[in-house]
């Protein structure tokens, strides 16, 4: 069965549209690139701080063979991940794995 990942990260202080940019510019397309599924992005309608994005997987084999196809890509190293601490705090982020319930529609 298919899981999701919500994952919420905390913007710096009036960085909020540099990290869109980067966001909705590279980071997705270059995710999506490499066969990632982005099912949402949200920033807070009252916190300059929230971005809330969901990803979702078939199985933890495609999570893992994703994840390694992503992070470990010299293109996420060297040229998209140093850019990151720039606008996110990197140390609030907050990964949540979810499970569609029976009646829901996103299984």
């Amino acid at each position: 069965m298919a899981f999701y990942e919500l994952r919420r990260y905390k913007i710096l202080p009036g960085k909020m549209e540099a990290w869109l940019q980067l966001m909705e510019q590279e980071i997705i397309p270059f995710q999506v690139s490499k066969g990632m599924v982005i099912t949402a992005s949200f920033q807070g309608e009252d916190d300059d701080s929230c971005y809330i994005w969901m990803r979702r997987f078939v199985s933890e084999e495609e999570r893992v063979s994703l994840y390694e196809a992503v992070y470990d890509s010299d293109h996420w190293k060297n040229v998209i991940g140093p850019r990151i601490s720039e606008v996110m705090d990197r140390s609030a982020i907050q990964v949540t794995r979810l499970t569609p319930t029976l009646k829901s529609t996103t299984q």
